[in-house]
C-alpha cells in the first residue's frame, strides 16, 4: 500500500477559489509524489459545516481523516499544511496528527509557508515580481489574516522585509492594523493601492473584510483617506510559484528535514 499524504488547510466556503487554490496545490502534490496517495482535510469546522449545508459535500478534519486512513491499513501517513503561518489552525492540524502516532510506523507533519527564513526571502520575492509594473505613486496592500496565535509576528516581520519597497503587509484580527498602514501611507508618495489577499484562498476575508463596499472594508476604508484602491480576488494558491513551496516543503518533510 502506498503511503498517504494529507494536504490540510483552514479550508474555505467558496467553491470558485477553492478549485482554484486549495485543489491546485493537491494536484501539484499528486503529480510531484505520484507515489503517496494525496487526501483532504480542513481545520475550520464552521467551513466544514458550510460546505456540508451547501454543497452537500463532507469534508473532513485532520482526526476525522487520520482514523479514516488507519481503517483502512495507511501505516504510513505524512501531513502538509497549507496554512501561511504557524499559528493556532496549524498547531491544531499538528496535534491532530501525532495524537496517532503510535498507531503507525510512521507520521510527519510538514511546515506551513512561512516558517524559515529562506521562506520569507521566497516571498518577498514573489512579491516584488507582483510588484514589478506599479507606477510610482501606486503600491501594493497584503491582507493576511492576524491571529492571537504568537505567530502574529510573521506579518510584522514581513512587513518589515518590505519596507523599502512599495509593498505592505497588514492583518485583518492582528498587527500590524489597516489604521496603521493608513497613517504610514498618508505620509508616503502613493496615491493608488492595489489590494490583494495574504491568504491561500479569496474567501471570506477577502471577499468581505477587504474587497467589498461595506463600511469597516479596507477598500473603503483606504478610499475615505484619499486613495485609490483597487482590489484582487486572487488567493495566493493561485500562483505556481507558491504551489511549487507548498511542495518543496512536503519533500522536506518526506526526506525527515522537518517533522512538526
Amino acid at each position: 500500500m502506498k503511503p498517504a499524504l494529507i494536504a490540510v488547510s483552514f479550508g474555505t466556503s467558496y467553491p470558485e477559489t477553492r478549485k482554484k487554490t486549495i485543489e491546485a496545490v493537491e494536484r501539484k502534490l499528486a503529480e510531484a509524489y505520484p507515489k503517496f496517495d494525496v487526501f483532504r482535510a480542513f481545520t475550520s469546522n464552521k467551513v466544514i459545516k458550510k460546505i456540508k449545508e451547501q454543497e452537500n459535500t463532507t469534508i473532513l478534519t485532520v482526526d476525522q481523516q487520520m482514523k479514516n486512513l488507519i481503517a483502512d491499513g495507511y501505516d504510513e501517513i505524512y501531513v502538509q499544511p497549507l496554512h501561511i503561518i504557524p499559528g493556532s489552525e496549524y498547531s491544531k492540524a499538528l496535534h491532530q496528527a501525532m495524537s496517532y502516532k503510535n498507531q503507525l510506523k510512521l507520521i510527519k507533519v510538514g511546515k506551513p509557508l512561512l516558517s524559515s527564513i529562506a521562506d520569507y526571502q521566497k516571498i518577498v520575492a514573489w512579491l516584488e515580481v507582483l510588484a514589478q509594473d506599479l507606477d510610482d505613486d501606486e503600491c501594493l496592500v497584503l491582507m493576511g489574516h492576524g491571529s492571537q496565535h504568537s505567530a502574529f509576528t510573521v506579518y510584522a516581520c514581513l512587513d518589515h522585509m518590505l519596507m523599502d519597497k512599495a509593498i505592505f503587509v497588514c492583518a485583518v484580527e492582528s498587527y500590524p492594523e489597516i489604521s496603521l498602514l493608513i497613517k504610514r501611507l498618508q505620509y508616503s508618495h502613493y496615491k493608488k493601492i492595489k489590494l490583494y489577499p495574504l491568504m491561500l484562498v479569496a474567501g471570506d476575508h477577502a471577499t468581505n473584510d477587504m474587497a467589498s463596499d461595506e463600511e469597516d472594508s479596507w477598500k473603503p476604508q483606504l478610499e475615505q483617506a484619499g486613495f485609490s484602491v483597487e482590489a484582487f480576488l486572487k488567493g495566493m494558491g493561485e500562483a505556481p510559484g507558491i504551489q511549487q513551496m507548498f511542495v518543496e516543503h512536503a519533500g522536506a518533510m518526506m526526506e525527515g528535514k522537518t517533522n512538526g
